[in-house]
């Protein structure tokens, strides 16, 4: 007996030609970037633009040491409707924004940045205890 496909809604995702995912694309001048997010074809030699701008990230913090991003989740959504793959740094910033899980690296570096402060600690009350 023929074995019959899965529907895509049983969770299986669907494979196409051209696949695509949801990443990062870098402009600004050297030593000031800036990031697009898109959606875009994800085989190396494709040098198609983007298929749709979906938001944008500034990671240089402003004078309120705020580092800004737009995002327009409604076409976020319906993108991974479609089944694009969503790229790693992308899925951290929307587990941060709250509208994925909180991605496990996000965890990491904050455990890293804790501890690397707890030393910093560490060593300025040793350094002030033996200066007075």
């Amino acid at each position: 007996m023929p074995r019959l496909p899965l529907h895509p809604s049983s969770g299986i995702g669907t494979k196409s030609k051209f696949s695509q995912s949801i990443r990062f694309v870098r402009y600004g001048c050297s030593n000031r970037p800036f990031f697009h997010i898109v959606v875009m074809g994800t085989k190396l030699l494709q040098r198609k633009p983007p298929t749709e701008q979906l938001g944008s990230y500034d990671p240089m913090p402003n004078k309120y040491n705020e580092k800004l991003i737009a995002l327009n989740f409604e076409r976020i959504q319906y993108w991974m409707g479609k089944g694009v793959n969503i790229s790693k740094p992308v899925a951290e910033l929307l587990g941060l924004a709250g509208f994925l899980p909180i991605h496990p690296r996000t965890y990491m570096t904050a455990w890293r940045n804790r501890r690397d402060a707890e030393k910093t600690a560490a060593n300025n009350v040793l350094q002030a205890k033996s200066a007075g």
